[in-house]
């Protein structure tokens, strides 16, 4: 069963703020901002203000100016009346809560799932911490030792499917994700427990830093261990806002900024990730998740109703076919997380960030968390079309070394890369969810943390911070707390 509550005054109430508070918000946001004055009586002039002072609108027209705590579930600034219904259409969706039910009587949620809802894994459209119910282990065999894997795990569930050029195989009896809960009368497939190992080092100047990391321990439903030929990966839940402008930047323009080969000499070798488009049946470029497994936010969501909650689709459906939702719905959630709005960044005249970003170029972070792209034509919807963007993410593979690395393929990923993840909005990641953490496993609990593990073709970059006077270190990071 779906329990929908209807929000319909939430949306009465963004169309109101959209009409009537909007031209305030914004004059009151911008003076903050650039440190100027700002009048603005109406949209329109209050998009002229915004021309004239030059701000570099971190999602183009699509870009909010809130950054409370509800930052990240703003719906995109130049939606028209129709799509901002369409958007709290989705917005419920997005919260709709699955009810655990007996698993012979329960139409939706599970019989395994890892949370009840979307907003359960990505609270307030953010990131997740590291707790169960907001995280998730992948799974996949070793494909040399699949055979024999077969007569170590037991379970009654049918595997899933492979997709053509998936590297991952599924382990029988779990499938390609550990669901750690279970409906009444289906046992949890395994559970998951996480303790932190705590190292130290020391920055140029003495300084001292702690790191830590996850050391996992998973037992199967028997309470037999897992086998040692299941390859893992720990996931938190990543943001949700502004992942549609991605779907319209042209794909010559991600390839483009590619060096697999590192031909320029700059240590920084990117590269794309192709995986299987379920609805074309052919090979796409991927450049959502972690490891930019999914070509398309459509599939993105609807591998998210199937793995994180046991919710079958028209994408993912049943055995026999049936799906748990249908297409209004899958696409109404779609839909919420293509149009969120970005966040404004802030105090873009503040010496010390202004200070913080040239380092923050200096030390080559720029090379993968590029600043500036331009949308091009998206399949859809305009309102996400050529919009000039500062997401600070290139969509591309990169090789991360050994402290970051799960050890675990996916598609053409290897096991110690990952998708450069963008950094817009993440400085009021700590407003929206307090305690956040970073990284794809929540082991960073602090953006210098952060900065500190990167290895591979970021060792460089993270040399030069570690490397640079405490005044320095400190700007660079509130450069960041600015996006």
């Amino acid at each position: 069963m779906l329990r929908v509550i209807r929000r319909r005054a939430k949306q009465r109430l963004l169309k109101l703020a959209s009409l009537t508070l909007f031209p305030i918000i914004i004059g009151f946001v911008l003076s903050h901002i650039v440190h100027e004055p700002v009048s603005a009586s109406s949209p329109r002039a209050n998009a002229q203000a915004i021309a004239m002072a030059d701000i570099p609108l971190a999602g183009g027209k699509t870009t909010s100016f809130i950054r409370s705590s509800h930052a990240y579930e703003q719906p995109s600034a130049n939606l028209s009346d129709e799509l901002i219904d369409f958007h709290g259409e989705g917005d419920v969706a997005f919260e709709a809560v699955f009810v655990t039910a007996p698993a012979d009587v329960n139409p939706g949620l599970g019989p395994h799932f890892n949370n009840t809802s979307c907003v359960g894994c990505h609270i307030r459209n953010g990131r997740g911490l590291p707790t169960k119910g907001q995280m998730l282990v992948r799974v996949s065999q070793d494909e040399s030792l699949v055979a024999e894997a077969q007569a170590v795990v037991a379970g009654n569930f049918q595997l899933e499917p492979v997709s053509p050029g998936d590297n991952t195989p599924p382990v029988p009896g779990l499938g390609t994700q550990i669901q750690d809960q279970g409906v009444y009368g289906a046992p949890p497939e395994g559970s998951v427990t996480v303790e932190w190992q705590e190292t130290t080092g020391q920055y140029a100047d003495g300084s001292t830093y702690t790191l830590r990391e996850p050391i996992t321990s998973i037992a199967l439903a028997d309470g037999s261990p897992l086998p040692a030929t299941v390859q893992t990966s720990l996931r938190t839940p990543p943001p949700v806002f502004g992942l549609g402008l991605f779907e319209a930047i042209p794909e010559k323009d991600i390839l483009a900024l590619a060096d697999p080969d590192d031909k320029d000499g700059d240590g920084i070798s990117g590269r794309p990730n192709y995986v299987w488009d379920e609805q074309k049946q052919s090979q796409a470029l991927g450049m959502f998740g972690l490891k930019a497994n999914q070509p398309n936010l459509l599939q993105q969501t609807a591998s998210a109703y199937a793995g994180d909650m046991g919710v079958t689709n028209p994408i993912y459906p049943a055995a026999d076919g049936s799906s748990d939702i249908d297409d209004q719905i899958l696409n109404a959630a779609t839909f919420y997380a293509q149009s969120l709005a970005v966040p404004a960044r802030t105090l873009l005249n503040d010496p010390a960030a202004q200070r913080g970003e040239k380092l923050f170029s200096s030390a080559n972070c720029a090379a993968c968390h590029i600043s500036t792209m331009t949308t091009g034509t998206h399949p859809e919807y305009d309102e996400l079309s050529n919009q000039t963007i500062h997401a600070y993410t290139d969509l591309l593979l990169h090789d991360m070394g050994p402290g970051l690395a799960d050890n675990r393929p996916d598609f053409e990923a290897t096991g110690t890369e990952w998708r450069t993840q963008p950094l817009w909005g993440i400085g009021v990641a700590p407003t929206v969810l307090p305690y956040a953490k970073y990284l794809h496993d929540g082991r960073a609990r602090t953006l210098e943390e952060a900065i500190l593990w990167h290895g591979g073709e970021a060792e460089a970059s993270k040399q030069a911070f570690v490397e640079l006077p405490e005044d320095d270190r400190k700007a660079l990071v509130r450069f960041l707390r600015t996006l």
